[in-house]
Formats: C-alpha cells, structure tokens, sequence
C-alpha cells in the first residue's frame, strides 16, 4: 500500500482477523446467520462464511507490506477472486429471493473488487513507491470512474454496517466461546472490517 508501512500492518491485522472469524464460523453449528448478515442456515450459511474468510485473508495477504501480495503474483489473485465472483454471480441467477440474490451479489462484487486492485497491481509492478509493499494503482487508478463508484458502495456498506452495530448496541456479553462465535454484534463487526478494508484498499492502493 501506499503510505507508511504501519497502515499496510494495520489494515492486515484487521481484515486477518475477520477473516479468521469467519472461518471459524464455518464449522459452527448448523444455525444462525453467516459473517455477510444473511439470514440463512446450514450450506448456504457456511457459503456466506466461507466467502467473507477468504476475502478477508486475501485483503490482509495484499495488505502485508514485503509481503509482495502474500507471495503470490497479482494475476494469481486475479484468478483466484475471479473463480469466486463467477461462482457467486452465478448463484444470484440461480436464486430467485431477492435478499439471496443480493447477498450472492455482493460477494460478487466484492470479489471483482479484488480482481480490479489485482490486475492494477499487475500493470503498475510489483512495489512500492520505497521498494516495499505493493504498488497497488501505482500512478493512479487505471479506471477512476470505477474506482469512484466502488469506493462510493464499499463507503456505504461500511456506513451501514456501522449504523446497524450502534443500533444493536454492539457485542452482547457471552457466556461461552460457542456463544461468542455465534454472536450477531461480531458478524455486524467483520462486516464493517470488511467494508473499511475494501474502501481503504481502492482508496490507498
């Protein structure tokens, strides 16, 4: 990322450990409602979990400063957030409720989000402006009109996700670690990770 090395740091360890969360989340009992806040069970529910850990731990890996994209080259993570963002574009063709076609788009666009920053990353090199790091649009964005209107969706999806965490009251106390992965005010948390690390990515990289 551009900027001091500390902000590449940061912004790993957060989308890191979300992601952890919602992997975690992934061998959870058959009941309650995946990281993206979906209300639905079992597979589909795992699906939602499944897809935020790895966006999260793909954000932190391209996040790492001398990292050098977490050791795999950009158009490998463009492949990688590629097959994911088929994968739920064609389940939102599939779906014919309107909350499941919206929560598969998202992901969808979250994961062509991440192809978007890849591929930028692959035409501006692999460094940073101090040689570490990566470069992410190095010498700006390659597409600003949708650079802008990512950063405008990803912006507002944090903002709602705030919003929603303020009004819950944030995390309840819990009286067990099962209870506390299952804990609607943490999935409304690594919401908000996500959707702040996704707009700090397109707006620093």
């Amino acid at each position: 990322m551009h900027g001091a090395p500390v902000l590449g740091w940061l912004l790993a360890a957060l989308t890191g450990a979300a992601g952890l969360y919602c992997l975690a989340r992934v061998w959870r009992p058959a009941t309650g409602a995946g990281c993206a806040g979906a209300a639905q069970r079992g597979a589909a529910g795992r699906e939602s979990d499944a897809a935020e850990a790895l966006m999260g731990l793909g954000m932190a890996a391209m996040a790492l400063p001398l990292a050098r994209h977490g050791g795999l080259p950009p158009t490998a993570w463009a492949a990688v957030f590629g097959g994911v963002g088929a994968w739920f574009a064609a389940g939102a063709l599939r779906r014919s409720a309107a909350r499941d076609r919206a929560h598969r788009l998202h992901h969808a666009l979250g994961a062509g989000a991440m192809v978007y920053m890849a591929l930028a990353m692959a035409v501006g090199g692999t460094a940073g402006p101090h040689g570490t790091g990566h470069s992410g649009m190095a010498g700006g964005p390659p597409l600003p009109l949708l650079t802008g209107l990512l950063l405008v969706y990803f912006g507002g999806y944090a903002l709602w996700a705030g919003s929603g965490l303020l009004r819950s009251g944030g995390v309840a106390a819990a009286s067990g670690g099962r209870t506390l992965l299952l804990a609607p005010g943490l999935a409304r948390e690594c919401r908000l990770v996500m959707g702040l690390g996704m707009f700090a990515m397109l707006l620093t990289g």
